[in-house]
């Protein structure tokens, strides 16, 4: 039974997209679900004002929290910024030690095949964590979330259909961020993943919104 379960994501809305629709169903089965997020935005105006910095910084970190809570989940942010990230060695031990600490059962996170270079690193950093715990004996599963800019390669292995409150749950969550909303970039993210909600729908011959994962399997060692 799962009752610890993590997402990662790279970026605030990461973990959100990626875990949270499985995360949801955990959190009502009364598992403890928390949503990580690496690094946090910056303005990229290089004339903003340190105080400018600052406000946007906190209304980030207050969007993860709102966020979280509409998934009955919590969240943390690892403390990095773009331009600060660790090696992936004190990443992935990093990484190791919370799971090992807060007993985490199961972590969603990035596929590799993505755009994003930091997207790139924390798959690696997460999978490396993981795989030490598993060849030390850890039970611990891992699973590879569905996101527009991480999709060379990603294969769709396990369905989940969600019901219209669910649906209605995640969105709620997602449209807490400015960037889903559409105030940071013009990337139409409420339209993608509605629609490809019903690809998935196709694909698994499900009856409703369905999204996928895809398993890790270069450290699984036996079919489940």
């Amino acid at each position: 039974m799962i009752k610890r379960i993590v997402s990662i994501g790279a970026h605030s809305l990461d973990a959100e997209i990626l875990g949270g629709p499985i995360m949801l169903k955990y959190a009502k089965q009364g598992a403890h679900c928390t949503y990580i997020h690496v690094t946090q935005g910056r303005l990229e105006d290089p004339d903003a004002s340190q105080e400018a910095k600052e406000v946007y910084l906190e209304e980030l970190l207050s969007q993860n929290k709102r966020a979280a809570e509409k998934l009955n989940g919590d969240t943390i942010w690892l403390g990095y910024i773009s331009n600060n990230m660790p090696s992936l060695d004190k990443f992935s031990d990093r990484l190791e030690q919370y799971f090992t600490d807060e007993k985490v059962d199961l972590v969603v996170t990035h596929w590799r095949g993505s755009m994003h270079p930091r997207h790139i690193n924390t798959h690696d950093a997460v999978t490396a964590a993981v795989k030490r715990l598993r060849q030390k004996g850890n039970v611990i599963r891992l699973v590879y979330g569905e996101n527009f800019e991480d999709l060379v390669g990603f294969i769709p292995q396990a369905y989940f259909k969600l019901e219209k409150n669910e649906i209605d749950q995640w969105y709620s969550s997602l449209r807490e961020y400015s960037v889903f909303q559409g105030e940071i970039n013009d990337f139409p993210y409420c339209s993608y993943y509605s629609n490809m909600g019903k690809v998935r729908q196709i694909e698994s011959d499900n009856d409703g919104y369905t999204v996928a994962y895809m398993y890790a399997s270069l450290i699984e060692n036996k079919l489940w």
